[in-house]
């Protein structure tokens, strides 16, 4: 994805051991509630996985430099920070596992 790549600085939580799930939301935005169910529970399911949850409205700063252009939008993070995948709108469990497996190393 061009080499982005986010830190814990910049999403103001620590990143995963082996991946973070990072979710650009509004307040107002009725999947993100439910892509945040899906995510919460895919991080609970996969060991060294942290889901964080960015507020797009009060970060149109890493909004504008990502080019967020609708939310939900759901950056899969690989141990470093490297964004390996990207997708907007609510996602399906399988479909954040299978992103996953791109970003986790085997353990």
């Amino acid at each position: 994805m061009g080499g982005e790549r986010l830190s814990a600085a910049e999403l103001g939580a620590g990143l995963g051991e082996r991946a973070t799930l990072v979710q650009f939301s509004t307040a107002f935005c009725q999947p993100c509630r439910a892509t945040r169910r899906v995510l919460a529970d895919v991080s609970a399911l996969v060991p060294g996985v942290g889901h964080v949850e960015i507020d797009a409205e009060s970060r149109l700063d890493l909004v504008n430099r990502l080019g967020i252009t609708g939310t939900p939008t759901v950056l899969v993070l690989d141990a470093a920070g490297s964004i390996v995948k990207r997708a907007t709108g609510l996602p399906r469990k399988a479909e954040v596992l299978v992103a996953l497996a791109a970003a986790v190393p085997p353990s």
